[in-house]
């Protein structure tokens, strides 16, 4: 999958992971840890994405989740270009303060 005409973009991971028993629930911490050191912030429960500033660091990312996922887990990454981002709606309940996920400040730069 190539994509030619964008800047920027973020890599979204979706997952489902089983959390019954004490190894899945340590199996299901290990995993989200692994994606908070590398650089994933949570958009909303089990659901992290990443900022990627060209193809090939989306194709490495993905590549490091593939072999991070649990025996019993589903996960699955989408690549959205930084306009896509831009464009999503978020909508909040009375109680929930709106959370701005937006490209880091030493992304702006390129």
């Amino acid at each position: 999958m190539e994509y030619v005409n964008y800047k920027m973009g973020w890599l979204v991971v979706f997952f489902d992971l089983p959390t019954t028993t004490p190894e899945e629930r340590r199996n299901y911490i290990h995993f989200r840890n692994q994606l908070l050191e590398d650089g994933y912030t949570m958009v909303q429960y089990s659901v992290y994405a990443r900022p990627c500033v060209t193809h090939e660091r989306m194709a490495t990312h993905s590549r490091r989740i593939q072999k991070m996922i649990p025996p019993d887990g589903s996960v699955r990454c989408m690549f959205v270009t930084n306009i896509q981002w831009d464009k999503m709606f978020v909508f909040h309940g009375k109680s929930k303060p709106p959370q701005d996920i937006s490209m880091p400040e030493q992304m702006l730069l390129w």
